[in-house]
């Protein structure tokens, strides 16, 4: 979609930056500005008892009704995922209804509202972060918690609950890996939106949590100039004997193959300067050919559990699945899971956050205390132009570390 880093990158990114694209990044739909919400607390248990014995309902808020062709895709998705996930519901009944939000926050509250009327235990839903907020709070008072599709963190907690893969879960397993390798100082490079700023925080609090030492900060803007401003700054931060890894963020997908081929240009590359990365590296196919990208690091979902549900999605609807699809199988079949095991609990907070976690459809997770979700990752690179997993998925939540 945008031009190769080996082919007149910079007009690549110019283009990227300045004009509206139809195609909806899962990471920008999470990150989105975060002004006005508030983070609610961690508080008591949340949520109804149910009778496992009879049907559990669930309501599932989609963002149908915007008119953008990917929306549509992506709320057929989520539909069909969730419908999926209900009807092999063996030993359990769930009882799935589906409200259309529009992408809309007051949609959102509103829909949320009459299914809560109509009887919802558990809200599955929305997609946007604004909107999620909203309808937690709309929620609390009622005791139903709420799993959104977001990956925004700001969001989590209470009874809000969020399904999308996080930067924050994606930094803290490369960062971890890193350690392991012997990785400890590591500069941040983040881009200067909002996407970039999260993610970057989300970089901090890895390396914090895991021992290793953050060893400076790159800012720059999402554009030619800024990074062609900033290469100079990480090149020579590479080069200083204090920094042995470079974490990027490059959330803006011309960023990356421009920003690495500077710094390759500039004597900088994997796996002397260990790069990694919050974004996958492989996607789209034609960064398998970059060679400024081989060796460098990213996470994954297990590969082997994506393809088999994407097959059978395909195989069932007659068209490939969104990105985000799997979010509300796993959804589904978290709830039913529970239900099935006969927990009365299996909406509440406790419930929700077993220890033991779920086994999703691209990998096992783990609903958090603090409403955020742990989702099991495999760390990749590009080699000879060909995705290599250097360490699997854990398929346990024992595989997740403290």
């Amino acid at each position: 979609m945008f031009a190769s880093a080996t082919t007149r990158p910079a007009q690549g990114l110019r283009r990227a930056v300045t004009r509206t694209t139809a195609v909806i990044s899962a990471l920008f739909l999470a990150a989105c500005d975060p002004a006005g919400m508030t983070q609610q607390a961690t508080g008591p248990e949340i949520g109804q008892l149910i009778d496992p014995a009879q049907p559990v309902r669930v309501a599932l808020l989609v963002p149908g009704g915007t008119q953008s062709d990917d929306l549509e895709w992506l709320a057929r998705s989520l539909k069909n995922s969730a419908k999926m996930a209900a009807a092999d519901a063996q030993g359990a009944n769930i009882d799935l209804r589906i409200y259309d939000t529009a992408g809309s926050a007051d949609q959102a509250v509103a829909q949320a509202n009459a299914a809560a009327d109509a009887g919802a235990q558990i809200i599955l839903g929305p997609l946007f972060a604004e909107s999620a907020n909203a309808v937690g709070h709309a929620m609390l008072p009622r005791n139903i918690n709420v799993l959104t599709f977001s990956n925004n963190t700001q969001v989590a907690g209470g009874n809000v609950f969020t399904l999308g893969n996080s930067f924050d879960n994606i930094a803290d397993r490369l960062v971890r890996y890193g350690v392991k390798q012997g990785k400890r100082n590591v500069l941040v490079v983040a881009e200067s939106d909002v996407a970039g700023q999260l993610g970057g925080r989300a970089i901090e609090t890895a390396i914090a949590r895991n021992g290793a030492r953050l060893a400076g900060r790159v800012d720059h803007p999402v554009s030619v100039s800024g990074i062609d401003a900033a290469t100079p700054r990480i090149a020579e931060a590479a080069k200083s004997g204090q920094v042995d890894s470079i974490f990027m963020t490059a959330n803006n997908q011309a960023v990356l193959p421009y920003l690495t081929e500077n710094l390759a240009k500039a004597g900088v590359r994997s796996p002397v300067s260990q790069m990694m990365g919050l974004t996958r590296w492989d996607q789209p196919g034609d960064r398998l050919g970059m060679p400024q990208l081989a060796e460098g690091w990213f996470a994954i979902p297990d590969q082997g559990l994506q393809r088999q549900f994407e097959t059978r999605y395909a195989q069932t609807y007659g068209e490939a699945p969104h990105q985000l699809a799997s979010l509300s199988y796993d959804g589904v079949a978290a709830i039913a899971s529970l239900a099935r095991a006969g927990k009365r609990n299996a909406v509440t907070t406790t419930g929700l956050t077993q220890r033991a976690g779920f086994a999703g459809v691209a990998g096992v997770f783990q609903l958090k205390r603090d409403g955020t979700t742990q989702r099991s990752l495999a760390v990749a690179t590009i080699r000879d132009k060909k995705l290599v997993i250097l360490d699997p998925a854990p398929r346990t939540t024992r595989g997740f570390g403290s």
